[in-house]
Formats: structure tokens, C-alpha cells, sequence
């Protein structure tokens, strides 16, 4: 055989095993999902529950996962197709789709985190179904969904302000924020909006101004901007949310009262 025949043929070698390595490294994760699936598909949502993340866990529990897996047609998932597979670390990442038992072809993305017991499901995200504009991205919720997001967050925020103790609000965070800050360090963050007076209940009866559009950076972070239309004052908002678990979770709420 002539020496290039076989420098080629080593070359082709080296790509098989390139691409096998890459899927022995991420079969655990598949395996996760598949399991999963396998497990809805059998309403055995205890044990569905089980393949999830403490963080997916601390959110959703059986009841919460059942409905959803109703809801988002993930339930009755009889086949899995992943277009992309990533492992770095402790983290994986499946994207692609599966179909279900109506013959629907969904498209999903899911990333994990490896515990002690393996690796688990961290998110499970699906894009917005409907018409949306070349700019947007896939996982970019609609204006409804954005504005009830910012309605539930405001609502918690002025509960917690009401009672001057942020506790509450920051258990309706992302478990990344609640990490970060105690229910005392938020206390100090908003003593200012806390110790002003001002009646920050009116703004649960008004539906917030979206503007400009919403955006998820390269790390998969939403911000939504926008303000209420109160006067004299208009109450300005900004607020940043993460996807974890099945739902998008606050990461930062900066909130003022400014005159026009």
C-alpha cells in the first residue's frame, strides 16, 4: 500500500475515533433524557422526578412536573433526536428534538449538571411557538409571557417591600441569585425603595410598557425593560431572568420612580 494510502487512511482513523470519543463522552447525558421520556411516557412521574436537578427539584415538584409534561406535550415523547451534544465539565447540553406519539416534532433544548449520583436535568427549554421576527432568538419568550414575568416579579417585590423584609421575594429568584444574597443583604440592597413611603401597591393594577424589545445575551440571560405608567412619577424597571428548571427565574430587578 503506498505511504499516502496509509497517512489517509490513519487520518480517517483518527476522525472515527474523534467522533466516537465525542459520543461516549455525552452518552451519559442521553441516557439521562431517554430514561426521562421513558418514564413520563409511562406516568411514572416519581420517577421522572428523579432524573431532575436539586435546583429543577427545589422548583418543581411531582405535581408541578405532571402538569407541565402535560402542558408542553413532553409527556407522551416517543423518539429523541439531538443535532447537538456538549459535555464540559459538569455540564452537558442536548439540543435538537423529539416526537411524540401525535407524530409533533418539537424542538427542545436541556442542559445538565453533574451530581453526586450522575448527571441530571438542569432545564428543559422549548422556543416559543408562533410567528416571530428574524432578530429574535428561539428561546425568546413572547410578549405575554415577558409581561406576566414582569408582573409576577413586581408583585413579589412590592409584597416583600410592604412587609420591609425581602424574604419572600427572594424565594421567587433564581436558585443562582438566592446563592449569591441573603433575605438580609436584599433587605440593605433596598432599604432606599424600602424606608421611602411611597405606595408601590398601585403598580399591581397596571399593566407594565415593554420597550425596548427583550434580549438574551450569549450566556442565556433575558432582560426586560420598560416602566409603569404612573404619575407624577414614572416607574422605570429592569429586570434580568436566567432559565432554570422549566421556567424562567429572576436575576436582577432594578426598579425607579423618575420624572418625566
Amino acid at each position: 500500500m503506498k505511504t499516502w494510502m496509509k497517512v489517509l487512511l490513519g487520518i480517517g482513523a483518527v476522525i472515527i475515533l474523534a467522533v466516537a470519543g465525542g459520543f461516549y463522552f455525552t452518552s451519559g447525558v442521553t441516557v439521562v433524557a431517554d430514561d426521562f421520556f421513558k418514564a413520563a411516557r409511562e406516568k411514572d412521574i416519581k420517577k421522572a422526578h428523579g432524573y431532575l436537578a436539586k435546583e429543577f427539584k427545589a422548583m418543581a415538584d411531582e405535581n408541578v412536573l405532571a402538569d407541565y409534561l402535560v402542558r408542553s406535550s413532553l409527556g407522551s415523547v416517543k423518539d429523541t433526536s439531538w443535532s447537538s451534544r456538549q459535555v464540559s465539565g459538569g455540564r452537558g447540553e442536548l439540543v435538537g428534538s423529539v416526537t411524540t406519539d401525535a407524530g409533533a416534532s418539537v424542538p427542545l433544548r436541556m442542559t445538565f449538571v453533574k451530581e453526586a449520583d450522575g448527571w441530571k436535568i438542569y432545564s428543559i427549554q422549548k422556543p416559543t411557538a408562533g410567528v416571530q421576527t428574524e432578530s429574535a432568538s428561539p428561546a425568546l419568550p413572547g410578549k405575554a409571557e415577558q409581561g406576566a414575568l414582569v408582573r409576577q416579579s413586581t408583585a413579589s417585590f412590592v409584597a416583600s417591600v410592604n412587609a420591609r423584609d425581602m424574604g419572600t421575594f427572594r424565594n421567587t429568584t433564581s436558585s443562582l441569585w438566592q446563592k449569591q444574597f441573603t433575605a438580609e443583604q436584599l433587605n440593605q440592597a433596598y432599604k432606599a425603595v424600602i424606608d421611602s413611603g411611597a405606595n408601590w401597591t398601585v403598580l399591581n393594577g397596571l399593566e407594565p410598557i415593554l420597550t425596548p424589545e427583550a434580549t438574551i445575551d450569549q450566556d442565556g440571560v433575558l432582560t426586560i425593560e420598560g416602566y409603569y405608567p404612573t404619575t407624577p412619577s414614572r416607574v422605570h424597571f429592569k429586570q434580568k431572568y436566567v432559565f432554570e428548571g422549566a421556567a424562567w427565574k429572576l436575576l436582577g430587578f432594578h426598579i425607579q420612580a423618575k420624572r418625566e
